[in-house]
């Protein structure tokens, strides 16, 4: 009863709220002075700092981004389906260790509209479905959750049908409004349920960039070559920090909710050493001293990739590896008795950035397959044996024979 009560009351903050002009849209938290809130988006944030680091470690594209936002959605409707200790290695690779289940799902609907909703001059898309095997069934509890906390659309689909993959991309192309239009490649045969966060953001910079047509600058690799590449300038009032080690420039979108931060290392410094002076905590600091400079002269380069990778070798590497194997525990799923791992943890991104401003947008696929279908009875016919090859309605034994050397040749 408890547990309706608050679903309801989820659903009627998300509905009140969507009926309101963005203008008037009030969170129904303070994520500044509650506490319990306050200290889950920081774990979030923790998060967001050790999946970086990992792939630093072992990304070798220059340019990648990831959406950790769009991870935890994802990896967060997945955790609702857990239960022993890979409910207990979620919530240490998550950062959540000391929340119960329903308060993160509960501030964490509350964040995907506050997110959608707090800047009417920024696009904020936010969207989640799962897919399921029409093989098999939710579990009407799990089904509920994550419909009613993430606002997740539950869906069964032929996995067999090759035209399955078509419709999930074409979900994804519609929800990142076509800036990803295909994130997965084929739909394994042991595939039972995919849990898909999308992302979708446009925002134009708050203070805009001069419209340059041809304008460039010289950047220079870590390799020590350099190349004229096309850029972008402003000269504006801009908040900004700076160590030794980096500076850090905010430029804001819209009504400035939303915020990109540079941080640049210094000469002397390299990337990796930069992100290893950040988490959650030096973050809060480093924005806490942003102070205003009057006329900087800001030049950056423009740019517009695509990344695409797996996630698995790094969740693993960060505590999530029984999620991967044959002892998962993942029985608030379906009803069927079968045995579910994570199979693949997929995560594509897009972005842009432009004298206009940015637009950018991430999925993350989580795919779970079976590791068992139950133990079938199992005979090995490993000696010699007879065999008869009969008619069933005469009863008429057409061969018989035996084998005590079995041989084969085409």
């Amino acid at each position: 009863m408890k547990n309706i009560k608050l679903f309801l009351l989820v659903l009627s903050i998300i509905l009140s709220a969507c009926n309101k002009e963005d203008k008037d849209y009030q969170s129904p938290i303070d994520f500044s002075s509650d506490k319990k809130a306050a200290s889950l988006i920081q774990c979030d944030n923790e998060f967001a700092f050790d999946l970086l680091n990992e792939i630093l470690q072992s990304e070798e594209s220059e340019n990648f981004m990831i959406s950790p936002l769009s991870v935890s959605m994802a990896l967060g409707m997945t955790y609702n389906g857990a239960d022993g200790d890979t409910k207990t290695a979620f919530e240490q690779t998550l950062r959540l260790n000391g929340f119960t289940r329903t308060e993160i799902n509960y501030i964490h609907s509350i964040l995907l509209n506050h997110l959608v909703k707090v800047d009417p001059k920024v696009t904020m898309k936010i969207a989640n479905s799962i897919w399921l095997n029409d093989l098999f069934s939710y579990q009407e509890a799990f089904a509920d959750t994550n419909r009613y906390y993430y606002q997740a659309q539950m869906n069964s689909l032929d996995f067999s049908d090759p035209g399955s993959v078509d419709v999930i991309n074409n979900w994804v192309d519609e929800k990142t409004n076509g800036k990803i239009t295909e994130v997965l490649d084929q739909i394994p045969a042991e595939a039972v349920m995919y849990l898909i966060n999308a992302l979708y953001f446009y925002g134009n910079w708050t203070y805009q960039f001069d419209e340059n047509e041809g304008f460039q600058i010289k950047f220079n690799y870590k390799d020590g070559t350099a190349a004229m590449v096309d850029a972008m300038s402003m000269t504006s009032d801009l908040q900004l920090y700076e160590n030794n080690a980096f500076k850090m420039i905010e430029l804001p979108y819209g009504n400035k909710k939303y915020s990109m931060l540079l941080v640049v290392p210094e000469q002397a410094y390299e990337v990796e050493d930069v992100s290893n002076l950040l988490d959650n905590e030096s973050l809060n600091e480093y924005t806490s001293n942003l102070q205003e400079v009057n006329e900087v002269l800001l030049e950056m380069p423009k740019f517009k990739y695509e990344y695409k990778t797996l996630l698995n070798e790094a969740l693993i590497n960060m505590g999530l590896d029984i999620a991967f194997s044959g002892n998962a525990e993942f029985p608030l799923m379906v009803n069927e008795s079968i045995d579910l791992a994570i199979s693949r943890v997929i995560h594509k991104t897009y972005i842009d950035v432009n004298e206009k401003g940015t637009e950018a947008a991430a999925v993350t696929v989580v795919e779970m397959e079976y590791t068992s279908i139950g133990e079938p009875d199992k005979i090995t016919v490993d000696r010699p044996f007879l065999y008869i090859i009969r008619e069933k309605t005469s009863n008429a034994i057409v061969f018989m024979g035996k084998v005590g050397d079995p041989e084969y040749a085409d």
